[in-house]
């Protein structure tokens, strides 16, 4: 069944974008702040991280936190499939488990056009905090500090 929006409707759809744009630049700012006042080896993201840690490496052990991220292999069919199953197990756990924001593709890199993709929430969680726990994202805090 076909719905039709009116163009009124679709300018709302556009203000959303806007709004969801915003909270995930806001997020991003927020956590590279939090990386420069403190070492990501000392953070704790969210209430569940150690089971998030846990249950990370058990469900993806091929996962280097060194690597750059295979986006492709992310967002394949296949990869897709085991991080649904991976994310569902939050769904009751975790606030905005499922929100989209963005996630530096290599632990050595800023946040930038190039070096930054499209994740969910759980997506990020777990990537940052098997980072922070390998002391990955400790190089921000020190660059910070020498400032």
């Amino acid at each position: 069944m076909a719905v039709s929006l009116s163009a009124e409707q679709q300018e709302n759809f556009e203000d959303i974008e806007k709004q969801f744009a915003v909270k995930v630049v806001q997020h991003m700012e927020t956590y590279w702040k939090i990386l420069q006042f403190k070492r990501g080896s000392e953070l704790q993201l969210t209430k569940h991280d150690d089971e998030i840690y846990e249950h990370f490496k058990r469900e993806f052990p091929e996962f280097d936190p060194k690597a750059t991220i295979d986006e492709d292999e992310m967002k394949s069919k296949t990869g897709k499939e085991r991080w649904r199953k991976f994310i569902a197990e939050y769904e009751n756990k975790v606030d905005d488990y499922n929100f989209g924001t963005m996630l530096r593709s290599h632990p050595a890199s800023e946040y930038g056009q190039e070096e930054t993709i499209f994740a969910v929430r759980m997506q990020f969680y777990a990537i940052e905090i098997l980072r922070n726990r390998e002391g990955l994202n400790d190089w921000i805090y020190e660059q910070a500090q020498r400032k």
